[in-house]
């Protein structure tokens, strides 16, 4: 019950900051969005509509088509998130901040609109819209989710030409690349992981000094040169982007000329890591 609360409190906030976002910076910029969001602010932009109330009745229709394709957590999350964002989006349609910047709006309107939908997501919930349609697609089509999403909401951008202009279509694509980088961070934490593949001819040496000095564990696969046939030993270690300069300095010293990959990794569970429990 406790986790239940911190989730819808965490919804709350994300569907606040996610109305912040419309109200402060895109609608009053003349940007455009993605998704369900981008077609009430066309509708705000076209027949005074209140973003509010059309986000309301176009998400309940989505929802009341595609709820099957939700798990029922998702769907009492995604209710949850698609009411408070309406109402959000109602309480602050007259909120205004005074910056005539529009690269600067442009910028937090990306950060608000990320950090918002990125608190929701986080918790399992959804904000309705195309997340429901590109769910469709993929049981339907075969459409990967990311696709699907990727789909509708460069159709409604690119719709909103018509209305806003090349330049503000240009500039809310930066808004929306702004958002998902931050909606990563939310989602997955600040704490990037690296994944490195070594191969040396000093594996042994290596990977002793990694348990040791560096407190991590290592996996070792076996391998072969195609052409040489000759035997080796594969290193492959989880780290953080803060361990990579030590573990090249690890490596260095054991094999100058020891082959090394690496990787950005997402979602690392595990011993040393985050519990597999948690969100």
């Amino acid at each position: 019950m406790k986790k239940r609360m911190v989730d819808f409190l965490f919804i709350i906030a994300g569907a606040f900051i996610f109305a912040l976002a419309v109200n402060l910076f895109v609608i009053p910029n003349d940007l455009g969005e993605g998704g369900v969001t981008g077609l009430t602010i066309i509708a705000y932009y076209l027949y005074g509509w209140s973003p509010g109330l059309v986000n309301l009745v176009l998400n309940g229709i989505l929802l009341i088509v595609g709820y099957r394709f939700l798990s029922r957590n998702t769907t009492i999350y995604t209710i949850i998130a698609v009411l408070f964002n309406s109402l959000f989006l109602h309480i602050t349609s007259d909120w205004r901040i005074a910056s005539d910047e529009i690269i600067v709006n442009t910028i937090f309107g990306g950060v608000f609109a990320g950090v918002g939908i990125g608190l929701i997501i986080r918790v399992g919930g959804t904000t309705a819209g195309t997340t429901i349609l590109a769910s469709m697609t993929n049981k339907f089509f075969g459409w990967s989710i990311s696709y699907g999403l990727l789909f509708f909401d460069l159709i409604v951008v690119l719709s909103s030409y018509f209305i806003i202009g090349a330049e503000k279509v240009m500039l809310t694509i930066v808004m929306l690349y702004i958002g998902t980088k931050v909606m990563e961070v939310i989602i997955e934490g600040f704490s990037m992981k690296k994944a490195v593949t070594i191969i040396s001819k000093n594996p042994d040496q290596i990977a002793q000094q990694v348990n040791v000095f560096m407190g991590r564990g290592v996996t070792v696969f076996a391998g072969h040169g195609y052409y040489t046939k000759d035997k080796k030993d594969i290193l492959y270690i989880i780290i953080s982007s803060r361990e990579v300069v030590k573990l090249k300095k690890v490596v260095k010293e054991a094999d100058q000329e020891a082959f090394i990959a690496i990787h950005d990794v997402r979602d690392v569970f595990g011993e040393g890591f985050r519990e597999i429990s948690k969100s």
